[in-house]
């Protein structure tokens, strides 16, 4: 009868968390391959890839449910794009705070000169990814037209 029930590898004072879902290989694969995880990328190149997608995803909100949403001139888009390269820029603000206050050598980034490198990278991505939103947002009938 004890071997029906038994304690987790590392004590019984330690739980597993462990559920279907978050121990899957699919899971495993897509944490795996998110840009904060993935292996053998620079912090820049990290900074890049986060800060294009918190751009593109900052954009829609700010564009679509801010005080100029029912505008009918280009207002709406053009305040979602100032709005989210603002948000973004306050981000990297404190990323750059966080790289000068010292951070330990061993972290997932290097210490200070790995988030100084992963803010820069923030900034770009994160500006050309509301850009683009922007871009796609105001030439959408175009796009349509063009059956893109």
């Amino acid at each position: 009868m004890t071997d029906f029930v038994s304690a987790p590898a590392a004590g019984p004072e330690e739980g597993n968390l462990l559920t279907p879902v978050n121990s899957s290989s699919f899971s495993k694969f897509l944490i795996e391959n998110l840009p904060a995880y993935r292996k053998g990328l620079e912090p820049q190149t990290r900074g890049l890839e986060i800060g294009m997608a918190h751009g593109y995803l900052l954009f829609g909100p700010f564009a679509k449910l801010g005080p100029l949403r029912d505008s009918t001139t280009i207002a709406p888009e053009l305040a979602g794009l100032v709005g989210a390269v603002g948000l973004v820029l306050i981000l990297t603000i404190t990323l750059s705070l966080y790289a000068y206050s010292q951070p330990r050598k061993d972290d997932w980034l290097g210490g200070e000169n790995g988030w100084a490198q992963f803010a820069s990278g923030f900034i770009v991505g994160g500006g050309g990814g509301a850009a683009t939103a922007y871009f796609l947002t105001t030439n959408l009938s175009l796009l349509m037209a063009a059956h893109i």
